[in-house]
Parts: C-alpha cells; sequence; structure tokens
C-alpha cells in the first residue's frame, strides 16, 4: 500500500474545481495525491483540521517591497518573508526598487539574491527594473530568471530608479516582445499629476485632488495601445481608478495582452473615511472614493481584475510623518503583507463571495501571472503549500503582533474577519527556521 510523507484530512478543502472534503497525500515536498475524506490513504504525519478550519493554497504575492539591501531598516528580507508566512502567503515577487542597487541588470539582481540567500521564510522571487538606458540589459536579466520588468511613468519616489518617458516604454516593450517579457506598469501620467493641485497639507481631500483619476486613466490608454502596438504582455499594476475598467474590458475583447491588479487597501478602506493628518493611509495611486471602491469589486466580480496583491510598501515611522500629518511629505506606501487574507475575506464575504473566489483572486491568478505552475493551488503535482485558515474567527489588528518590521499601518485597531492558523511550505510547517528557496522564473 502507497505510503505519504504527510497527509491533510479536511472536510473544506479549495481547489481548482471548487471546496470540497478530501484527504491530501503530500510526498517529497509536492501534493502527490488528493483522494476521498473518508477512505483516505496512510501517511507518517496525518493533520486533521478543525470543524472551523479551511484548507487553502499557500497565497502568491507578486508585489512586495521587500527593500534590502540599501533601505533594510525600512523592511527587510527576514521580516517581509515572516510576515507573508503569518498571512498564509508563500510565495512572493520583489520589487525591483527601494532597493540599492535597484535590480536594472544582472548584477544588482546577484547582490539582491546575494542579500536574500538563507534568510526568507517562503519561497522568493525578483521582478527585474526598465529604467531608462537599461534596454540592452533585459534580456539578461530575463534569462537570469526575473519574472517579468517593472517601470514607471512618473517619478518613482527613489531617485535611482527613473521612469521612462513614452517613447522608452515603447522601445522597452518591443525588446521585451522579442522575447515574450513580461512590462509591469506603475501607471500615472507624469505631465497630468505635474498640473493637478498640489497637496502641501495635512488635507485628504487636498492629497486625493493632486493624484487624479485621470493621471491613471491616460497612462493605462498609452499601456494599451502600446500593447497593442508592439504584441507586449503588459499588466497594470495597483489599479485604483475604476474609471479605467470599461477600457480595460476593450482591449480585452480585442485580444490586447493585458492583465490588471488591484490591492486590499483599495478594496476595503474609502476616502470619505480617512481624517486630515492620518499620513499612514498615504499611497499613490491613492485610496479613493466609496464608490469607486464597489466598483472596484465590480471589476473583481467580472473578471477585468485579475488578482489581488498587496503592494507591501513599508518605511520607517519616521517616514511616514506622522508628527506633522503633512501629506506632501509623507512617504507613500501601505503595510498590509500579512494582513490581505482577512481584510479581503472580510469584504468579499459581505459581498457575497466565497473562499474559492479569493483563492482565485489571491493565488491561482498571481502565480499565473508569474507563471508559477507549480503554486497556488491544491492539485496533484503542484507544491505542498498550504495556508489553515479559520474563515469565522474575528481579530482587531494590533501593530505590534504584526512580523513587519515597522509597526505602522492603517488597519490599526480594525476589526478583521479570518484567522490563518497555520502556513506550511512544500510539505513543512513553518515555524522557528527560514526555509524558503529564491526561485527564478519557470522554476516553480
Amino acid at each position: 500500500m502507497t505510503h505519504f510523507d504527510l497527509a491533510f484530512r479536511t472536510k473544506r478543502a479549495i481547489t481548482p474545481e471548487g471546496e470540497r472534503a478530501c484527504w491530501v497525500g503530500v510526498r517529497d515536498g509536492r501534493i502527490a495525491t488528493i483522494e476521498d475524506y473518508v477512505t483516505g490513504g496512510h501517511a507518517n504525519q496525518v493533520v486533521e483540521l478543525g470543524e472551523d478550519e479551511v484548507l487553502l493554497p499557500g497565497l502568491v504575492d507578486t508585489h512586495v517591497h521587500v527593500n534590502e539591501p540599501g533601505r533594510t531598516e525600512w523592511e527587510g528580507f527576514a521580516t517581509a518573508t515572516r510576515a507573508a508566512a503569518a498571512g498564509g502567503v508563500t510565495t512572493l515577487v520583489d520589487m525591483p526598487l527601494n532597493s540599492i542597487p535597484p535590480t536594472v541588470d544582472v548584477a544588482a539582481l546577484e547582490v539582491k539574491r546575494a542579500a536574500a540567500d538563507g534568510q526568507v521564510w517562503v519561497d522568493t522571487g525578483f521582478w527585474g527594473g526598465a529604467v531608462p538606458g537599461n534596454v540592452e540589459s533585459l534580456r539578461p536579466l530575463h534569462d537570469a530568471g526575473v519574472f517579468g520588468f517593472k517601470c514607471f511613468l512618473l517619478h518613482s519616489g527613489v531617485d535611482e530608479f527613473p521612469h521612462l518617458s513614452a517613447e522608452e516604454l515603447e522601445s522597452a516593450m518591443r525588446e521585451l516582445a522579442s522575447f515574450d517579457g513580461l512590462m509591469i506598469v506603475h501607471a500615472e501620467d507624469a505631465a497630468t499629476i505635474d498640473h493637478a493641485p498640489a497637496s502641501s497639507s495635512v488635507s485628504y481631500t487636498d492629497f486625493l485632488g493632486s493624484r487624479p483619476r485621470e493621471a491613471e486613466n491616460l497612462a493605462i490608454k498609452q499601456v494599451i495601445e502600446l500593447a497593442r502596438l508592439t504584441g507586449c504582455r503588459a499588466h497594470i499594476l495597483h489599479l485604483s481608478s475604476s474609471d479605467a475598467l470599461p477600457m480595460i474590458a476593450d482591449a480585452r475583447r480585442d485580444g490586447v495582452r493585458l492583465t490588471v491588479e488591484t490591492c486590499p487597501h483599495y478594496l476595503t478602506f474609502t476616502a470619505e473615511e480617512i481624517a486630515d493628518g492620518a499620513t499612514q493611509y498615504k499611497c499613490c495611486p491613492p485610496i479613493r472614493e466609496e464608490g469607486n471602491r464597489e466598483l472596484l469589486w465590480q471589476g473583481l466580480t467580472d473578471g477585468l481584475i485579475d488578482c489581488v496583491v498587496s503592494d507591501h510598501s513599508p518605511c520607517t515611522p519616521e517616514l511616514k510623518r506622522l508628527d506633522v500629518g503633512d501629506f506632501s511629505v509623507a512617504w507613500g506606501g501601505i503595510s498590509s503583507l500579512q494582513l490581505g487574507l482577512p481584510a479581503i475575506w472580510t469584504g468579499a464575504r459581505e459581498r457575497g463571495h466565497t473562499l474559492a473566489d479569493v483563492v482565485r483572486w489571491m493565488a491561482e491568478r498571481p502565480a499565473n501571472l508569474a507563471g508559477l505552475r507549480g503554486k497556488g493551488r491544491i492539485e496533484v503535482g503542484a507544491d505542498a503549500d498550504f495556508c489553515v485558515f479559520a474563515p469565522d474567527a474575528e481579530f482587531t489588528v494590533d501593530p505590534a503582533a504584526l512580523r513587519h518590521r515597522n509597526p505602522v499601518t492603517p488597519y490599526a485597531g480594525r476589526a478583521l474577519t479570518g484567522v490563518v492558523r497555520e502556513t506550511w511550505l512544500r510539505g513543512t510547517r513553518i515555524a522557528d527556521t527560514p526555509r524558503g528557496k529564491l526561485i527564478s522564473r519557470g522554476e516553480a
């Protein structure tokens, strides 16, 4: 009789076929069988889930700013990946900027991999960067294993990662199309923001006016047209303007190779609830009005938005400038890597969505985006990455209890539903030792 290293017996598991009761057998870190809940099989260790628990695949977060090396006081691989594990995330992909050097050539990628080696709690991959003058570095970075290339269409927030002009964006996309690379874009139009009223106060309304929807809409239109022209695969990062959804739908109908993400903060918070001076809510593009939030949820429902990822972009408490509450000088970024699953589940269940929907948005589709065929799903052959989740348990967010390096988050004091009880990576429960791997495109 066949034996397995490990098995999970659960009355509720979220598989690609939907929710089911099953017995999941693991061998050599991969899912080897999925059998009937009652008969099951034989394993050296059997984990019986409680009546209040659901077995989810480990989440995949493809938008994380780890900031190491160079700005490790903002976050770092050890703290970021441990926070990810605490939030049910078993795979993340690190953004190429805010670290020094930024990941814009192979030498910088090797510096980053050396910094991460031995201290990641979850499997960790890397995006490359597209900046002025590095077109010739894109193919070598692709061959070295990055999952794609990030660019900005306006100032990135850090001088060492400059943005692309329209001509430079076209040139980079033509290069990526030659080897089927992926361009992921921070889509805000620089000229529109330059002509918007400047934010120079504690007023959130003023800050919102300084980053208008038109800036997103124009930039997304530009990306769509260049993707149509060049044939390059393009991905819109952190969509916050629901106005762009109709043009996204039109592009998809026309066969443009376009995917889109949004983030928990855009689906949770509203501009109306943000007090003046509450710079912990500052991010770019900004959190918009309640009606906009509901249209983003509808975009998820309709499949126009493919996935939900954190855009975890932390900094030191001092850089958030909570002392003066001035949005014009505070760092823009939301710390939420550990909280994405309960934040999205809290909003999803209120709107009639299921855990299968959440798994599709936060595990399966991000894995597809990055080409991680062995991640984000409970199916035979996939990595044995699991999140044991209690969907009815409730808690109030205490920043001091989070694994992030700096305890600053707009979720502080917020009541959320859904608790991660355990996280398993390739058949081993994540506990007291970092066991993550550094992964490359095509490997997992």
